[in-house]
């Protein structure tokens, strides 16, 4: 068992990752939580087959625990979905010592945490990930939200849980192109800030990890670990905390771009941080050698689907994106494997000319970057 302190004031907390943590929730949870307290555990219809093993735990354990199951689907990451949880859950009798456990990916971590954030002025939530996105990134930090029109994100809070409870053994459902649109997280990760983890991911294959709980369960931590440093030197992103955003600054665009409906998160993310080691190599501040690792990298756990997005449109998003700060479009750019800089003085031709290279890249018919998933 490996346990991660997330030290947050005034309560931090603590993510837990072990094979097989989710059949003893219950009994992890009993320490952590009120007795007497009622648990909601908000999840979706792909998750049923955890979500029984989850109750069955609870119950055991002697907590009042029922299911509420909300719609799947990035498009309903939105507040009228929160809207909705929070009268089922004023139905169903929740009040101030409640708890929200939320059992999903990221889109379920982020509506039932903000639901958590706002019922009753907020209430406890417990996170339990089910995708690698959630394990590696989401689940971790507070981050909480919903989508407008706009952008991604636009709406949220910070809201941190009271445990994270994290079972590699219920990747072993996912399938291969959400599996791997989660591990680019991690190959983030590396690239911000912790090399060897960056060093295993460019020598590993999705296929490895799949078959290789250890190495899974390993990647998985590094990349807390490295999260809930992050987040414990800035937690609410006025410094630090925004070098997690490599990669995310064009991601986020390209998916808002495609109504939430082409890229998976990870699959925007990949392509945003090919976007931004581009913009680094053309202006100088990371070498070839670098550029091509990452590069090869993020091919390696491809394919990815193809960027056929006009780049003056993206750019034109940029502009309303929550990381642009007076007006500057704010992006992490990699200096070497293991270090970032946040720089805001990016030349709009330059961003073009990298989302120019995407859409090539990913027009190529030979190219292994272009989707077959």
């Amino acid at each position: 068992m490996t346990r991660v302190e997330i030290a947050v004031a005034p309560r931090p907390y603590r993510a837990i990752i072990e094979n097989g943590t989710l059949e003893r929730a219950g009994a992890l949870l009993r320490p952590i939580l009120d007795e007497a307290a009622q648990l909601f555990v908000i999840s979706v219809l792909p998750v049923r087959k955890w979500s029984r093993k989850l109750l069955s735990s609870l119950k055991q354990a002697g907590f009042s625990a029922q299911l509420i199951e909300m719609p799947d689907g990035e498009r309903h990451k939105k507040l009228a979905t929160v809207e909705t949880l929070s009268e089922k859950l004023a139905a169903a009798g929740a009040d101030r010592s409640s708890v929200i456990v939320a059992l999903g990916g990221g889109l379920v971590g982020d509506v039932a945490g903000l639901t958590a954030a706002l019922y009753m002025r907020g209430i406890d939530v417990v996170q339990i990930p089910t995708t690698v996105l959630a394990q590696v990134d989401a689940s971790i930090g507070g981050k909480t939200g919903v989508n407008l029109r706009a952008g991604k994100n636009l709406v949220g809070a910070f809201h941190q849980p009271r445990v994270v409870l994290i079972d590699p053994d219920v990747l072993a459902s996912l399938p291969d192109r959400q599996f791997r649109a989660g591990l680019f997280e991690s190959l983030k990760c590396g690239v911000i800030g912790k090399p060897e983890l960056f060093i295993r991911m460019e020598s590993t294959s999705v296929r490895d990890l799949r078959n290789d709980p250890e190495a899974l369960q390993w990647i998985i931590a590094e990349s807390v670990k490295l999260k809930a440093g992050v987040v414990a030197a800035d937690e609410r992103e006025h410094g630090l905390r925004r070098i997690l955003n490599f990669g995310h600054t064009i991601g986020h665009a390209l998916e808002a771009e495609t109504a939430y409906r082409y890229f998976l998160h990870g699959e925007a993310v990949a392509w945003g941080m090919m976007a931004a080691t581009h913009i680094a190599a053309a202006n100088g501040s990371l070498d070839s050698l670098a550029e091509g690792r990452i590069t090869a990298a993020i091919a390696r756990l491809g394919p990815l689907p193809g960027v056929q997005v006009n780049p003056r449109r993206i750019l034109r998003r940029l502009q309303s994106d929550k990381k642009t700060l007076q007006g500057a479009v704010h992006f992490v750019l990699p200096r070497e494997i293991g270090k970032v800089d946040i720089v805001n003085n990016v030349p709009d031709e330059l961003i073009l000319n990298s989302l120019e290279r995407l859409r090539r890249l990913s027009e190529k018919g030979k190219s292994h970057l272009r989707s077959g998933a």
